[in-house]
């Protein structure tokens, strides 16, 4: 691959660059740190069973992951990235407030397919202007993302206390606060213009010149990543109801699942140093080990009597089961995909992730209607298929840094 070398306008990093990306990404983390383990809860106060819950969790899994990637891509061809993030989480924003209104299925249902094809391309823009940072001024991507975690910890932490006080009812206000707060700092954005575009030499045909998107080692490897964040489906959508239905308080749930966020944002700080010089196809590999593991250990904890200390344990796999898949996402992008087609990868890699997530969160509802946490098991089961879609990949791997 060869890129055109930068303008003048691209040579000269936008002051403060990885401090106003770190403020992007803690304000887009901080409503999702909201959504993810409460709006369950919310739904099952408003009086939803649990395959009404899956159908609102995992059909705008199903529709975002036909928008997100054609928005990505709108954003690379925009005249900056930054004025698509503005506009999208202006409309998050407005849409959010439909879930004031009378909270009847269908209503329900429709707010949450809107608001996906508005607020699920946040991430993936994103990280496609913090990559644009990486290679052209050397910026830490790791440093940058580590603050979106932090920011979920926060509004994990801070809805759980404000949940404990004024009831589950209270969800769809702190979400519409927290997508307010991600508008005022969408103003501050970088602005970098377009990716570069890589340069096509007569004397080459578009396949020598730059890496193909669509190679088999990117597919079999976003695929697994996709297994991988989709066997996650059953804890992100009935964790929450599992654990107050065993007594356990909103606070406490919603220290689970920070504690699960300070993991991850150990892993992220610590990634480099440990393993940084480890190819794509290992760290896929740990992710998946981690999360096989988790799955197996969560049905056990409770019968065994281990607890609450038993579950906060368990969530420590969430630096390997998620922590790492996030990390290796964007390395696998970083490696094998070039800037022009940046913001096309993150999109299919939302898009394989989205789609898989939408089909086991689906089944989760009935797993979990009729086998509780036992539902657990088939989670393992899917995290052990992204293993073997790992091994496959692994194949096919570029020659540089694999194998170690």
């Amino acid at each position: 691959m060869m890129l055109p070398p930068l303008t003048p306008e691209q040579q000269v990093k936008p002051r403060r660059f990885e401090l106003r990306m770190s403020l992007l990404f803690a304000a887009l983390f901080l409503p999702m740190g909201v959504h993810l383990p409460y709006f369950p809860l919310w739904l099952e106060v408003e009086g939803f069973d649990p395959e009404q819950i899956a159908i609102i969790l995992s059909a705008p899994m199903f529709l975002r992951v036909i928008t997100t990637p054609l928005i990505s891509a709108m954003a690379d061809r925009a005249k900056d990235r930054a004025n698509v993030f503005i506009c999208l989480a202006a409309l998050a924003l407005l849409l959010s407030l439909g879930y004031f209104l009378e909270p009847g299925y269908l209503t329900v249902l429709a707010v949450s397919l809107a608001l996906a094809v508005v607020w699920t391309p946040h991430a993936p823009i994103a990280d496609s202007m913090a990559l644009s940072g990486v290679r052209r001024f050397g910026s830490d991507y790791a440093a940058m993302r580590i603050w979106g975690s932090i920011s979920f910890l926060g509004g994990s932490l801070a809805a759980g206390f404000i949940l404990s006080r004024s009831g589950a009812g209270a969800v769809p206000a702190i979400i519409s606060a927290g997508l307010l707060g991600c508008i005022a700092v969408s103003f501050v954005i970088p602005r970098l213009g377009r990716p570069r575009r890589a340069l096509q030499h007569a004397s080459m045909g578009a396949q020598q010149a730059s890496p193909k998107l669509f190679s088999r080692y990117f597919l079999v490897m976003a695929a697994a990543i996709g297994v991988l964040v989709a066997s996650h489906g059953f804890l992100y959508g009935f964790v929450s109801i599992y654990w107050k239905s065993l007594g356990i308080s909103e606070t406490v749930v919603g220290l689970l699942w920070s504690w699960a966020v300070v993991t991850e944002i150990i892993m992220f700080m610590f990634f480099t140093r440990l393993l940084g010089a480890r190819s794509t196809t290992f760290v896929v590999a740990l992710a998946a080990v981690g999360a096989l593991l988790r799955w197996l250990a969560y049905p056990l904890i409770w019968p065994l009597g281990l607890g609450v200390p038993g579950f906060f344990a368990v969530q420590s796999l969430h630096s390997l089961s998620t922590g790492l898949a996030l990390i290796a996402v964007q390395k696998l992008i970083a490696e094998s995909v070039p800037e022009e087609r940046t913001g096309a990868a993150q999109g299919l890699a939302y898009f394989t992730n989205g789609m898989s997530m939408a089909l086991v969160t689906l089944a989760s509802g009935p797993l979990y209607q009729y086998f509780g946490a036992n539902g657990f098991y088939v989670m393992a089961v899917v995290a052990a298929f992204a293993i073997v879609l790992v091994l496959v990949g692994g194949r096919s791997a570029p020659k540089f840094g694999q194998g170690r």
